[in-house]
């Protein structure tokens, strides 16, 4: 085991509210339901982008 991982292991024993922040955050950003065919409206929407916006 590296220095740094005896560190980070040492610090995330003296400290668990870093584990449930690190949580919470993965909850609030990635673990989100994806309404599927709301999606594809938006696609069918969306406006193309011209390839050179400064024509």
């Amino acid at each position: 085991m590296s220095e740094f991982d005896r560190f980070i292991h040492d610090f995330l024993a003296r400290h668990p509210e870093v584990e449930q922040e690190r949580r919470r955050g993965w909850d609030i950003w990635w673990d989100q339901r994806v309404d599927l065919d709301e999606l594809d409206k938006q696609r069918e929407n969306a406006l193309p982008v011209k390839p050179y916006v400064y024509d």
